[in-house]
């Protein structure tokens, strides 16, 4: 099948991944579907684009049985897989002191993270969640690209896997009682310094105090702050 024959949907709800419709259009002379809403990722609407590929470089949302069947769905989920299926890969594997990942393009199937792999393609963890992310969707553009020009074989995973728990909001609160070097506090901020989670945060009396944009200097950590009250009874006049 041609390039011109192709109809590419890109199924994201994060804006850091917009830019690829634009991207791609160029350099495939194929303008993607942009689908970001659960209510716009059904049958009637997929019937009627008739997509060659769907690609996921972010999702919250589980994709239903009828779709992926139907379709084909490649999700880009930030391990090596088969470790690291699950939840929140980023924070993950910085917390686990890992500054070295891959990208893995698989197959969208009913087991979680769990489809076959098309290709991976290595990420380095430093910086911040946001600089991190940003880059993984260049990654992701160049992977697609060479999904759409290749089309390659996913194959089965090999391995046993491990699992990943996805983070809650209240997990961002920093217990310093659980950190013991200026390294650990930092990757702490850091991997939380990106949408999808709120950032880094103390609280100290009646203020709460988020962290983001931080560096590791010598011998101490720079960053920005917000100071809040809890209590908005006891908030300042605007």
């Amino acid at each position: 099948m041609q390039l011109e024959e192709k109809s590419i949907v890109i199924l994201t709800n994060r804006q850091r991944n917009y830019f690829l419709v634009n991207s791609l259009s160029t350099k495939l002379s194929v303008k993607p579907y942009l689908i970001t809403s659960k209510q716009e990722l059904n049958l009637d609407n997929l019937e009627q684009i008739k997509p060659t590929w769907i690609f996921v470089p972010h999702w919250s949302h589980i994709i239903p049985k009828e779709i992926h069947q139907k379709f084909k769905v490649v999700i880009f989920h930030m391990t090596d897989l088969p470790f690291g299926r699950g939840g929140s890969p980023l924070q993950n594997l910085i917390i686990r002191g890992i500054e070295n990942t891959f990208i893995s393009a698989i197959e969208c199937t009913e087991e979680l993270d769990g489809g076959p792999i098309y290709l991976k393609e290595p990420l380095n963890l430093n910086g911040t969640a946001d600089e991190i992310l940003i880059r993984a969707s260049l990654i992701i553009e160049k992977m697609i690209i060479q999904i759409i020009t290749e089309e390659p074989i996913p194959t089965p995973q090999s391995g046993s896997p491990t699992y990943f728990k996805r983070r809650n909001p209240d997990e961002s609160r920093i217990e310093l009682e659980k950190v013991n070097n200026l390294s650990k506090l930092y990757d702490f901020i850091r991997m939380l310094d990106g949408d999808g989670y709120p950032n880094a945060f103390l609280e100290i009396g009646n203020f709460r105090i988020t962290f983001h944009s931080p560096h590791l200097r010598y011998g101490y950590i720079q960053s920005q702050v917000k100071i809040e009250c809890i209590n908005s009874d006891l908030g300042g006049s605007t």
